[in-house]
């Protein structure tokens, strides 16, 4: 097995599953490209054995797959993409309802605080804070099943989160609806808070899901698999 790109070499057995999944989530294994273990296993310097357990554990986020008698990156499906926009609406207002009865003052400061970290100005800054707010809100409602359904869904996300064009004006835009959300928290408006996540939420998956509709075409040129399955997407599983 031949990969266009390179999984960073892990220094350790330990660090197989880490790495295969960066590579993933970042697309420098591009969904739908053929994994095998004995190609793993020479390009990480790591024995059959936890190559195999990082594949299953990956199995169960749904970002591998079985592909005949060996393994591949699971493809972009965008039935699943919809799905699991509609779970994190469900999941995240749920948990801004409870954050807004819970959170308290000093901890709502902590979140805006985050916000304002200074970061790179760039593209993975980006993803990374606002993957990091959404989780840490989900966290205030004192609820660790749905902090643990936030944190999955943003998993399952997190590569056509990478594929979305994003500029310096949608990070200040996504900033500013962030922070519209806060402050709904800590006036303790739980129904202004729910519809700002609802309104947020369903922004970002019209802007996805129309980059992928109309970039399909494109991105199969580059390699990545892009499908639209008639069936129920496996459930998820937190991490």
């Amino acid at each position: 097995m031949v990969y266009r790109r390179r999984v960073r070499m892990s220094t350790s057995e330990s660090g197989v599953y880490p790495g295969l999944r960066a590579a993933i989530l970042s697309l420098d294994l591009v969904p739908g490209e053929k994994l095998s273990e004995r190609g793993l296993e020479s390009l990480l310097g790591a024995s059959r054995t936890p190559i195999r357990a990082a594949l299953m554990r990956l199995e169960n986020e749904g970002l591998t797959q079985r592909s005949g008698r060996g393994w591949q990156v699971t493809p972009i499906d965008l039935a699943e993409v919809r799905a699991v926009m509609e779970y994190r609406e469900a999941v995240e207002t749920a948990a801004v309802a409870l954050a807004v009865e819970r959170a308290g003052d000093d901890e709502l400061a902590a979140l805006r605080a985050l916000i304002d970290m200074p970061d790179g100005d760039d593209e993975e800054s980006g993803l990374r804070d606002g993957g990091d707010f959404h989780v840490a809100l989900a966290r205030l409602s004192r609820n660790k099943f749905l902090a643990d359904a936030m944190s999955g869904a943003l998993t399952r996300l997190s590569r056509t989160r990478w594929l979305e064009v994003r500029t310096p004006e949608s990070r200040a835009h996504a900033r500013a609806e962030h922070l519209e959300i806060i402050a709904a928290v800590r006036s303790r408006d739980s129904e202004k808070a729910v519809a700002l996540v609802v309104s947020h939420s369903r922004g970002t998956r019209d802007r996805l899901l129309g980059y992928l509709s109309d970039e399909r075409r494109r991105l199969r040129g580059r390699g990545f698999a892009i499908i639209e399955s008639s069936t129920t997407p496996p459930p998820l599983v937190a991490v």
